[in-house]
């Protein structure tokens, strides 16, 4: 199919172009990263203006069962929910069994919904190697809500701040130690935090793990992009759908708090240089693995450092020295 056509089928919301566009940005021949190249540029003249919401949260906190409850409200409200759910890939094949969208069953057949799950293949932060392109073709789609579900809680999972409005971070109750597992990166990248599982016999034990989240974030220093009150921490249930109305309520206060000072747009320049920055340093390390002399010379340099011969620091310099980016 030809960029133009591919191209104005995705402004028409056509879900099967989104997919196949979305396969072709993921792809990682030269010929299809071209072909993905000039399609961005051919819906860069239609810029969106999805809300664009980042949700992370520990293996087994109930991300799936979330995202499809919310997303089902949103849709219940005339909104259109695009769904990036990207899960963790094996280390020797870089599959997955991608089984986000297999739980997500009632959102998946919502025509208001698109799910795309995705592997994270060799890619940290928690998010698919293409992820930030791909939200770009859900809006051009005309998706006004962004979800992009992460792989899990660390420190290398906050990249998918860089590339959201708001993140979302998704609790268990009885995780008074969690505070300790999550550390303060991940802390203080939160924007609201929800204890999910807030029913039957867990709802006293998320009632105090919340409280107990509420008081660290009071202890976190305060952040110039935060109004009064946030970042905060709520109950929901997202078996039950209750607290879904309450939490979507607040990210919409907190959205718009942003536009009106300006905080939104000033972060959307910021995540702008970050990720052009990110797509130089993804080019150098391309060329290391795409350039066989490149690959000559770095096994010859590896063999070196292990055998002792040379100090791992001046050869890494050496090997700038190559590439033209030596300090």
């Amino acid at each position: 199919m030809e960029t133009d056509e591919l191209a104005a089928r995705i402004r028409a919301g056509e879900r099967r172009a989104l997919a196949r566009a979305i396969t072709l940005i993921e792809s990682g021949r030269a010929d299809h990263r071209a072909q993905a190249q000039a399609l961005l540029d051919a819906l860069a003249a239609t810029p969106g203006s999805a809300l664009r919401i980042g949700l992370s949260g520990t293996p087994g906190v109930g991300k799936s069962t979330f995202v499809e409850s919310f997303g089902t409200m949103l849709t219940g409200q005339g909104h259109k929910v695009a769904v990036l759910a990207v899960d963790p890939s094996s280390a020797r094949s870089g599959g997955s069994i991608l089984g986000d969208k297999t739980r997500m069953e009632r959102l998946s057949r919502d025509p208001a919904a698109f799910i795309r799950p995705s592997p994270s293949q060799s890619a940290l932060g928690g998010v698919a190697r293409r992820t930030r392109e791909a939200v770009t073709l859900c809006e051009a789609a005309g998706f006004d809500i962004v979800l992009i579900e992460t792989v899990g809680v660390g420190q290398s999972e906050t990249m998918v701040a860089e590339m959201t409005d708001l993140f979302i971070l998704l609790m268990a109750p009885g995780g008074g130690d969690e505070l300790q597992g999550v550390k303060r990166g991940i802390m203080e990248m939160a924007d609201l935090i929800l204890v999910n599982k807030a029913d039957g016999d867990l709802k006293p034990a998320a009632e105090r793990t919340r409280a107990d989240y509420a008081g660290a974030l009071k202890l976190l220093r305060r952040r110039p992009q935060d109004p009064d009150g946030f970042p905060k921490a709520i109950c929901v249930s997202a078996l039950q759908e209750a607290g879904l109305a309450e939490a979507w309520r607040e990210m919409q206060a907190l959205a718009a708090w942003r536009r009106e000072t300006g905080h939104f747009d000033a972060r959307r320049a910021e995540q702008a240089r970050y990720w052009f920055a990110e797509e130089v340093r993804r080019g150098l390390l391309a060329r290391l693995d795409h350039d066989a002399a490149m690959r000559t010379r770095m096994a010859r340099m590896g063999d070196a450092v292990a055998a002792g011969e040379i100090p791992v620091a001046r050869a890494a310099a050496e090997m700038l020295a190559l590439l033209g980016t030596a300090p």
